[in-house]
Formats: structure tokens, C-alpha cells, sequence
């Protein structure tokens, strides 16, 4: 399979702006449509980008011609889409990339994780910070020991809300407020780094200060199992100077932090620097996440690497975050089942 057909769904900000030009930038990557509901926008978009077909639903597509020798499909619509989306692509035999969060609901999240059962294709979430060449580097040196156990880790992402993503503060296409656009990515990223332990309850907080129908700041305390304790930190509307994106992980021999990237260790009594001579600027981290994440989605399609970030690993995170706003609902901790589903009090 020497070139990847890929469709790019939803001309949004991170579709237009993020995906598509990394993707034009793949040499194995072949950008056969767009689709989108906007017929004007996609037209514009395909036009400037010279992709030579535009659909405004994703089963006009499916029933075109085109789609025959597509391989993957990549979502970059508003929440409430990827459901009917990815399981529409899913059935007709493509792989798909969906952008997070993977849905609405973990019930939707479900649906989607049982269709790429059903049919055999692969189902893979967009989590970048997993791809971040700073958290790889982290997660090598937790993996590696060389912090020790680790018992602590405090994170968090500040960030003004963009114009250009109203809709996030709208339920019924959300599905949530800043803690499902912002704090489930802290949420996986902690998990992905300590290698998935199990989330033994939670206690969240949930404001709303300039937003009506969703939270635009929240605070969540979380136990894992192995005796670690994870809080996450997210808003919108905290007023402060620029955006905030941070990962700190405290170990029993040391301590490492993200953004910008820094590791030390407790050596015979003294406190050794590790961090690495080059660390990238913010901005290129941010791109070779996206880079990162994409050409391992296509590096997946083609066969070559088993796939990341899966849909089954996505849905599991859905139900945490469905315990971490009944906790804040009910304005109490949420004990979860090894099966990570809240209990109802």
C-alpha cells in the first residue's frame, strides 16, 4: 500500500488550520475529499488545497464513486458528529481518526468502539499529547524507573476559549464544558503515562462563570490504584496572561516537569539535572504532536505499527469523566468499579 486515500471531514479550525496541512505534507498521504455541511466552505477549503472533491453529508460520499478506494477517514467535526460519522465510515470498511474527545457520552463512545468491532476497522482517537516529543521523553523516563514510584502528579491547561470553537460551549453539541475539551486530554495523558492504572474515585468541582449550560473552569482530585494521587486543573476563564499547559509528576528518587521540559534526581543525596541539552519551543511541540499523532494513524492504516490511543481506550476514559461530573453534580467523591463506571449513591 503505497499511498493512503484519506477523507478529511469537518472544515473547522483543527481540520483546516491543523490536520490538513499536515496531511498534504505526507508523501504517502493522497487528500481524495472534503466533506463538510458548509458547501461553501469546503469548496473554498478544497479549491486553495487542490483536493478534488467536496460532499456536504458522509453518505453522499460513501455512495460516491470516490469513496471505493479510500482506506481512512479523519473527523474533524463538532462533538456531537462523531458518532454517526465514525460509525457511518466504520461500516462501509474505512479506519478512522476521530478528534477528541471520541464522543459526547461514554454510551456513544461505546457505539463507536462495538461498530469497529463489528467491522473489523480500526478506530483511533486523537489524544496529540500523547505525540508531544516532551511527554515521550517523560513517559520513557517514568517507564524506565529513574524517577522511581510514582505517588503524585499535578497537571493542568489554562487557555482563553477561541472564537472560532463556540459550539464547545454548547451541550448538545459538547456534551460538556472545558473539562471534556480540555481536562479529559490531562486526564489520558496522566493515565498514558503511569500505564493505564485503574481510577479508584474521584472528587470534581465544576464553575460556571461567563458560560451558561457548561462549565468553564473545574478542579478534579483523583486516587489510582498503586497509592498515586492525580489532581487536573482546567479553564477558559481564569484571568491570567497567556495560555497554561503543565505536567508535573513527583516520584519517590525525583521529579519531572512538561512545558517546558524539565527532570531531576536524587543521587547519592544530590539533585541531578537530566533534562535534555534541546527542548523545542511550545509552538513545535504543538505542531510535531499533530505531526506525530497523524503519521502514526497512517503508519497504522498501512500495517506498519499497532495502533495508539485506541477507541476501547477512549471509552474508558468517557466513563471517568462521566464520574468526574456527577462528582461535581452531587458535590461529592465518586468511589468507580474496577470497571470504571460510577456508582450511583
Amino acid at each position: 500500500m503505497d499511498k493512503i486515500k484519506l477523507v478529511l471531514v469537518g472544515c473547522g479550525n483543527v481540520g483546516q488550520v491543523v490536520h490538513l496541512p499536515i496531511l498534504q505534507r505526507m508523501t504517502d498521504v493522497e487528500l481524495v475529499a472534503i466533506v463538510d455541511p458548509d458547501r461553501r466552505k469546503a469548496r473554498a477549503v478544497a479549491d486553495r488545497s487542490g483536493i478534488p472533491n467536496i460532499y456536504t453529508s458522509i453518505e453522499d460520499f460513501l455512495a460516491s464513486s470516490v469513496a471505493t478506494d479510500v482506506q481512512a477517514v479523519d473527523i474533524c467535526s463538532s462533538t456531537d458528529a462523531h458518532r454517526p460519522l465514525a460509525i457511518a465510515a466504520l461500516a462501509a470498511g474505512k479506519d478512522v481518526l476521530v478528534e477528541k474527545p471520541i464522543a459526547r457520552t461514554a454510551k456513544e463512545a461505546r457505539d463507536m468502539v462495538e461498530a469497529a468491532t463489528k467491522y473489523g476497522r480500526k478506530l483511533m482517537v486523537g489524544m496529540n499529547n500523547r505525540f508531544r516529543p516532551d511527554t515521550m521523553i517523560l513517559k520513557t523516563f517514568i517507564d524506565n524507573k529513574e524517577l522511581g514510584d510514582i505517588f503524585y502528579i499535578k497537571s493542568g491547561w489554562l487557555k482563553q476559549q477561541s472564537s472560532a470553537s463556540a459550539w464547545h460551549a454548547q451541550k448538545e453539541k459538547s456534551g460538556g464544558g472545558v473539562f471534556l475539551d480540555m481536562g479529559i486530554v490531562m486526564l489520558d495523558m496522566a493515565l498514558w503515562l503511569l500505564n493505564y492504572p485503574r481510577v479508584l474515585s474521584v472528587s470534581a468541582s465544576a464553575y460556571n462563570q461567563q458560560t451558561k449550560t457548561v462549565e468553564d473552569s473545574a478542579a478534579v482530585f483523583a486516587r489510582l490504584e498503586g497509592g498515586v494521587t492525580l489532581t487536573i486543573e482546567v479553564s477558559w476563564t481564569f484571568h491570567r496572561d497567556g495560555d497554561f499547559f503543565y505536567c508535573n509528576v513527583f516520584g519517590k528518587d525525583g521529579s519531572a516537569f512538561i512545558n517546558p521540559l524539565r527532570v531531576f534526581k536524587r543521587v547519592h543525596g544530590n539533585l541531578v539535572n537530566l533534562t535534555p541539552a534541546k527542548v523545542q519551543t511550545p509552538v513545535g511541540l504543538y505542531k510535531k504532536s499533530y505531526e506525530n499523532e497523524l503519521r502514526h494513524f497512517v503508519n497504522s492504516v498501512k500495517g506498519l505499527v499497532p495502533l495508539m490511543s485506541t477507541g476501547q481506550e477512549a471509552q474508558k476514559r468517557m466513563e471517568i469523566v462521566e464520574a468526574i461530573y456527577q462528582s461535581a453534580a452531587k458535590k461529592k467523591e465518586i468511589i468507580l468499579t474496577p470497571a470504571t463506571k460510577a456508582k450511583k449513591k
